[in-house]
């Protein structure tokens, strides 16, 4: 029996009042026969998200670099995590020993007994401590595996802060029209307010906007009348169509307000990019 199955049975013993009916033992005994195939399975989710989950809700950013700043701060976080759980371990272990050897020491009964209690107390924290580091080692492989592929996919060794503002008027053009097209659905084509202020402060106009969703929408439903059915791939070109054409909208505003949206003395050259 596991570990994490003894404590599981002894913390249920401790717990059942001396009267107990007789059915509740034969539960332990099933429970204690069981749980090795129970705590295996379960180990396969400790942690927050699913590999799918990760790169298909979690990272969301819709162009590549943005991407990989995203994936970067996952790894981050994880990190962090990861971190603060080995530190609370070390503690805890160290609380054990101390406790072990208090048990050594110690004379009367009802304190013993109390011991006994922190002791498994402590020893339960630490073995639901250490499902969540397996789960975090997992998930923190898992997406530096993802910031190799996406480095892989756009042919770059290394990134800088200037590769990842250079890209910013692209990230933001194509995540306003995306959610811009998706509001248009449910509305007759039409864009919500949310989505044309953030057209204005990009610097494009809105009525064009509304009328290249009015466009796209219209070509879904030909390509639908035909009996064929529109891909996804399609939509992601469509974006990458209007961020070509309004590249450059974000800097002219920006310049018509007397602000420059990029200045390269105030980056570093450093080959990296910061998670946020």
């Amino acid at each position: 029996m596991s570990k994490n199955t003894e404590l599981a049975v002894q913390t249920l013993n401790i717990n059942l009042p001396a009267n107990v009916k007789p059915e509740y033992k034969t539960m332990l005994a099933n429970i204690q026969e069981k749980m090795p195939a129970v705590a295996q399975a379960t180990s396969n989710f400790h942690k927050s998200h699913s590999q799918f989950m990760g790169v298909t809700l979690d990272v969301t950013a819709i162009t590549p670099i943005r991407s990989i700043k995203h994936t970067l701060a996952e790894v981050d976080r994880t990190r962090g995590a990861l971190q603060e759980a080995f530190i609370n371990m070390k503690k805890k272990e160290v609380e054990l020993k101390k406790k072990q050897r208090e048990l050594e020491e110690c004379t009367d009964d009802l304190d013993k007994e109390m011991v006994e209690i922190e002791i498994l107390e402590l020893e339960s924290g630490l073995a639901n401590g250490q499902n969540s580091v397996q789960g975090a080692i997992r998930k923190m492989n898992f997406f530096t595996n993802q910031y190799d592929n996406l480095m892989k996919k756009i042919g770059k060794e290394e990134l800088t802060e200037e590769d990842y503002e250079l890209e910013e008027a692209r990230y933001h053009i194509m995540t306003c029209m995306k959610q811009a097209l998706n509001s248009a659905r449910p509305r007759g084509g039409q864009i919500d307010e949310g989505n044309l202020i953030y057209l204005f402060d990009l610097g494009i106009n809105a009525a064009q906007a509304q009328a290249e969703v009015f466009a796209y929408l219209q070509w879904e439903n030909q390509i639908i009348s035909e009996g064929k059915a529109p891909e996804h791939e399609a939509t992601v070109k469509w974006l990458e169509g209007c961020a070509d054409k309004w590249a450059a909208c974000p800097a002219r505003f920006a310049n018509s307000r007397g602000f420059d949206v990029f200045d390269p003395s105030s980056l570093t050259n450093t080959p990296q990019l910061a998670a946020e």
